[in-house]
């Protein structure tokens, strides 16, 4: 017998011979109850977060420019906690307390706009009811008036409108406490796990409503990238004409940096009396993406101004002018 039979038995044999296996182990595979495990943690599959778009966690790299560590410069500051990150260079910039639980007030509405961008179509149309219109800031809604959530989510930024949150959350599949729910699931996925919000508003009295700067940049970095929430935090002035549904709106962020400060580009202010004064600021400036972050302060505009100009001294880029 030549060499060519021989190898061709050969392989016929180890053709048959590796069906026979599969064979096998499909039937033991099926006789048997087996169990597949995930090798992420539940908070980032979809199975069990349903706030799991895609898998994109991005975790901040504590960098330290080694400048930063001369604390002769260092602003000091009233806020409980601070941070300042360099997207561009991810390094960090300036840091208090990063990973300090504090209550966060309208910053809350931040994620409030996640869920809303990821779960509404800009002309969705939204009724206001009676129930919505809480707490002391608003955009000025009236009972049975309707408005886009694009509109809507121009009053939740720029007059931090607590009737608009409401508003959100309330015809959100499942409701108020499912928009809750998905908030916390958002912030999870994201890898923000220190963070646990009660209601839409950041007002306080409903539970344990907190989170840290760290969280807040992660959740942040997130919001600006969509388009539509790097445009909303942008704007200074924004009119709403009056329609046959609802009355007209004139709508003016004051009191960001965003008209005193070159190169800042929003992001959101917030107050309580528990939370004090807090703010997050979005800067563009020189090649450089920062954002900024203060809770607890007594002066946040102006240690936000501190923080800032020490950021870019510390690349050796000369601050702008600014009021």
């Amino acid at each position: 017998m030549d060499k060519q039979k021989l190898l061709r038995r050969f392989y016929v044999f180890l053709v048959l011979f590796s069906f026979g296996a599969v064979f096998l182990f499909i039937q033991q595979f099926l006789n048997q109850k087996v169990i597949l495990s995930s090798p992420l943690p539940d908070f980032l599959t979809f199975f069990k977060n349903d706030q799991v778009r895609t898998l994109s966690l991005w975790i901040p790299v504590k960098n330290y420019l080694e400048e930063s560590r001369d604390e002769l410069n260092k602003p000091e500051i009233s806020a409980n906690s601070a941070l300042v990150y360099d997207l561009t260079t991810e390094k960090v910039l300036y840091e208090k307390n990063s990973s300090q639980k504090l209550p966060i007030a309208s910053l809350t509405k931040i994620m409030t706009a996640i869920v809303g961008l990821e779960n509404f179509n800009i002309v969705n149309k939204f009724s206001v009811k009676k129930e919505d219109l809480v707490g002391e800031n608003s955009m000025g809604l009236t009972e049975g008036e309707v408005l886009t959530f694009e509109e809507l989510l121009y009053g939740l930024i720029l007059l931090s409108g607590n009737d608009a949150a409401e508003t959100i959350a309330r015809v959100f599949p499942g409701g108020r406490v499912s928009f809750v729910e998905a908030m916390n699931n958002k912030a999870k996925s994201l890898g923000a796990l220190n963070t646990n919000f009660t209601n839409p508003t950041g007002l306080e009295g409903e539970g344990s409503q907190y989170s840290t700067v760290y969280d807040l940049l992660i959740m942040t970095r997130y919001a600006m990238q969509f388009d539509l929430f790097r445009q909303v935090v942008s704007t200074v002035d924004y009119y709403i004409p009056q329609t046959q549904l609802h009355k007209e709106f004139q709508l003016n962020n004051e009191t960001n940096l965003l008209t005193s400060f070159p190169g800042v580009k929003g992001v959101k202010t917030g107050y309580t009396d528990e939370a004090k004064l807090c703010l997050v600021t979005y800067l563009d400036y020189e090649g450089h993406e920062i954002i900024g972050i203060i809770l607890g302060s007594s002066s946040r505009r102006e240690e936000m101004k501190e923080l800032l100009d020490y950021s870019l001294n510390l690349q050796n880029i000369t601050p702008p002018p600014h009021e």
